[in-house]
């Protein structure tokens, strides 16, 4: 297998785009996180454009768009918007398109589902529902009572409101954008349902995060769902989306850069969380919570703008080993599960 490779060694700057194919371009709308960025798309047809995911909805993010729009789009309308999976910074401005330019919103039934309920899910201190699935997973004490006290993230602060009505796409579909018929094929893990699409005219790939190169998307567990298995969810749809790939496919991802190597990045992406479960199982000589369990997934110190994502996904790890039979699960006196490693 081929190694990864990157085409274009730079992304394009804020309020431009880069043409990597005919008719398909590349845009990049800040994220005010430590992943400080998400790629966007524009795919040309005869009637206008699609677009592929929207960024945050922020007034940073919309003059950005404003200014695309006026610019390297040529001021052609918004036909469609297509949004791989739920998560903020690629639905946020999904609503604000079909509002403003009436575009036609394509989405998974599930993530629209996810998004439509995050949306008007907006509270003003942290449900109890979460604070004990925070408690469950042996949270530190201070970052807890932190947490109890502010009010939380909303999806609401950065997503628009998102209007009745769109359009399902789903596992086996084929679509016809930017001059080019789509498979779609689902992946799952770091969102349920997420979409990805490939090109059955050319190489491309519209990969959202369930592909991305030299980072893996995180997999994490909430309160939503606690006992869920995203982990297992990863790599069934990895093992699936691997019989796909080929060694001229341009993926095109939610976060990085567009790159070649598919073949070898699937192996990686799925090896990684068999090499992550094979030292946690390791570990877990002793009882542990998932908040003592950062050191063998990570290797490497996590801080406290990283915790919440390492936590959630140290419980999806968890609970594929609990789910699978390879760990017993008992509650310790301050209420979190720890976690053992069966003897076999």
């Amino acid at each position: 297998m081929k190694g990864l490779a990157y085409p274009w060694t730079e992304p394009p700057a804020s309020g431009s785009a880069t043409e990597i194919a005919d008719g398909v371009l590349w845009m990049r709308l800040p994220l005010p996180m430590k992943l400080d960025h998400v790629n966007v798309y524009a795919l040309a047809d005869d009637d206008g454009w699609t677009i592929v995911d929207t960024g945050f909805e922020s007034r940073k993010t919309r003059s950005i768009w404003s200014a695309l729009l006026n610019g390297p789009l040529g001021g052609k309308p918004i036909r469609r918007v297509l949004v791989t999976h739920h998560h903020p910074d690629h639905v946020g401005l999904a609503g604000w398109f079909q509002k403003n330019y009436g575009a036609e919103l394509l989405m998974t039934r599930t993530a629209w589902l996810f998004a439509r309920m995050l949306m008007l899910d907006e509270q003003s201190t942290l449900p109890e529902e979460t604070l004990l699935h925070y408690r469950r997973a042996g949270m530190r004490a201070d970052l807890l009572a932190a947490r109890a006290a502010e009010r939380p993230f909303n999806f609401a602060d950065v997503v628009a409101p998102m209007p009745l009505g769109f359009t399902r796409i789903q596992q086996g579909d084929r679509l016809t954008l930017g001059g080019r018929d789509w498979d779609v094929h689902i992946g799952n893990g770091h969102a349920p349902e997420h979409a990805t699409l490939w090109s059955t005219s050319d190489n491309l790939v519209l990969a959202g995060d369930q592909i991305l190169p030299t980072i893996s998307p995180n997999i994490g567990v909430y309160a939503t769902e606690p006992m869920a298995d995203p982990i297992g969810d990863w790599i069934e749809a990895c093992e699936r989306l691997a019989l796909l790939v080929r060694e001229d496919h341009l993926a095109l991802g939610g976060h990085k850069l567009p790159f070649t190597g598919l073949p070898l990045r699937m192996h990686n992406l799925i090896d990684n969380h068999h090499q992550g479960l094979t030292r946690l199982l390791s570990y877990l000589h002793a009882p542990k919570a998932a908040g003592d369990c950062f050191s063998p997934l990570f290797k490497r110190t996590i801080g406290e703008g990283e915790y919440g994502l390492a936590l959630v996904e140290a419980i999806a790890h968890l609970n594929h080993l609990y789910l699978t039979g390879l760990v017993d699960r008992t509650e310790r006196a301050d209420g979190a599960w720890v976690y053992q490693a069966k003897a076999f």
